[in-house]
C-alpha cells in the first residue's frame, strides 16, 4: 500500500500547512500534488471580490458519469489559546492526531484521498471521482465554494452526487450523517424615536418601550413544530443594545439584533415578510436589516444516504442517524446543483485548542470512503 493510501501522513502534512482563513500557506499544494500523483486533472482556482485572494481547487479523474464530488475545505480557524501541543504540529501521542484542522477538516480530506488511493488501485472506475476544495469554508465564503461552482457550470460540468467531510459525529465514527442543513437569517433591527430629559418624557419619544413590544411578539409564539425531517425553527436574541451612558436621557435610538435558524416550512424571504408585519403592527420608525446566509436544503433519503449507512454501518457496527442538527456548512450552496450529504471524523473537539482525531478513526472514515467509492462510483 503506498503512502498515498495511508490517511496519516497526508493528514500531518496538511496540518503543518497553517492555513488560518484567507490564508493557504501551500495546503492547496499538498492535495494537488497527492492527486496529481494519482492522475487527477487538477484546476488551481483563485478568486477575490474585493477582499484577499482565496485559493480554491477542483479535481477530476475520469470523465463518464456519476461524477462522485467530493467537497470539502482546507482553511481553519486561528489556534486561539490553551494548547498543550503544536496546534499545527501534527503529532500523534497516545493514538490521536493533534493539531488546528484534524477534525474540521483537513483529516477527512486526507482520508478521501486516502480512499481513492485504493479504489483507483483496484481497477478501472466505472464513473468519475472528483474534489472540490476551498480556503474560504470558515470565513465569508464569498470566494469559496459558490464560485467553483459557478465556474463549474460555465463549463458545463455536472456533479451527480457530493458527500461533504463534514465531523458529523457527535462522539463515535459512524454515528451521524447530515442530510440537511436549517437555514440561518440573521437580523438587525434599529428603532428610532426623539431624544429628551427623562424627567419630561412627555416631550421625548422613548423608542424602548416601542423596541420590547416589537421583540415580544417576534417571540411570543413558536415559529413551527417542526417538520419531518427537521428540528422546530428557532428565534435567538444575539443583543438588545441602547448605549446610553447616563441616567437623565431619554435615547433617541434603540437596537437589537437576533438571529432564526429555520427549517423547510420557512424561507428567507417568507421570514423577512412576517418580521416586517410583526414590527409594522407595532409602528413607529424602524430600520430592518436582513441577511440569509443560507437557506434551508433536504436531500430526501435515497440511494446516497442508503450506500453510505451500509458502508459505515460495515465499517463501525453503527447505523449512523438521519441528522439535520447544527449549524450550516458549504453543503447549503452545492445542495443547488445536486444531492448532498456530510460525512466525516467526530466533531467534539472542532474549534476547541487541543484539536484531536483518533489515528483509528482516520483508518475507519478511509474505510467508509472507499466502500462508499465502490458503491456510488462502481467499476467497469
Amino acid at each position: 500500500m503506498t503512502s498515498l493510501a495511508d490517511p496519516l501522513p497526508l493528514a500531518q502534512a496538511l496540518i503543518r500547512r497553517p492555513s488560518v482563513t484567507p490564508a493557504d500557506d501551500g495546503a492547496i499544494d499538498v492535495v494537488i500534488d497527492a492527486l496529481s500523483a494519482l492522475g487527477f486533472d487538477c484546476h488551481d482556482l483563485s478568486f477575490a471580490s474585493g477582499g484577499p485572494r482565496i485559493r480554491n481547487l477542483y479535481a477530476r479523474k475520469g470523465d463518464a458519469r456519476p461524477n462522485f464530488c467530493f467537497a470539502g475545505h482546507t482553511d481553519v480557524v486561528p489556534p486561539g489559546q490553551g494548547w498543550t501541543v503544536d496546534p499545527f504540529g501534527g503529532a500523534v501521542i497516545d493514538g490521536r492526531l493533534f493539531g488546528r484542522g484534524a477534525a474540521d477538516m483537513k483529516g477527512a480530506v486526507a482520508c478521501f484521498i486516502a480512499a481513492v488511493a485504493r479504489f483507483v488501485a483496484d481497477g478501472p472506475m466505472g464513473g468519475s471521482v472528483s474534489l472540490l476544495i476551498t480556503g474560504d469554508e470558515e470565513g465569508p465564503a464569498v470566494d469559496g465554494t459558490v464560485k467553483v461552482l459557478d465556474w463549474l457550470a460555465a463549463r458545463g460540468e455536472v456533479l451527480d452526487v457530493c458527500l461533504v467531510g463534514e465531523p458529523t459525529n457527535p462522539r463515535r465514527l459512524g454515528e451521524m450523517m447530515k442530510i440537511g442543513r436549517r437555514g440561518s437569517l440573521n437580523a438587525r433591527l434599529r428603532v428610532f424615536g426623539t431624544q429628551g430629559h427623562a424627567a419630561y418624557p412627555h416631550l421625548a419619544d422613548n423608542p424602548i418601550p416601542r423596541l420590547l413590544e416589537m421583540l415580544r411578539r417576534l417571540t411570543e409564539m413558536p415559529l413551527d413544530d417542526g417538520s419531518a425531517h427537521f428540528q422546530p425553527s428557532v428565534l435567538t436574541l444575539t443583543t438588545v443594545d441602547v448605549g446610553n451612558p447616563v441616567t437623565n436621557i431619554i435615547p433617541a435610538e434603540a437596537r437589537a439584533g437576533f438571529n432564526i435558524r429555520f427549517n423547510d416550512l420557512h424561507s428567507g424571504r417568507s421570514l423577512e415578510a412576517w418580521i416586517r408585519r410583526t414590527l409594522d403592527a407595532v409602528g413607529g420608525d424602524y430600520h430592518l436589516a436582513i441577511e440569509v446566509s443560507g437557506e434551508s436544503f433536504l436531500t430526501q433519503p435515497g440511494a446516497l444516504s442508503e450506500a453510505l449507512i451500509a458502508t459505515a454501518k460495515a465499517v463501525t457496527g453503527l447505523e449512523p442517524e438521519l441528522s439535520t442538527t447544527g449549524g450550516t456548512s458549504d453543503a447549503r450552496f452545492i445542495a443547488r446543483h445536486c444531492p448532498v450529504l456530510e460525512f466525516g471524523l467526530v466533531a467534539s473537539t472542532m474549534h476547541k485548542a487541543d484539536e484531536h482525531v483518533a489515528v483509528a478513526d482516520l483508518e475507519g472514515l478511509t474505510q467508509i470512503y472507499r466502500g462508499l467509492l465502490e458503491r456510488m462510483v462502481g467499476r467497469k
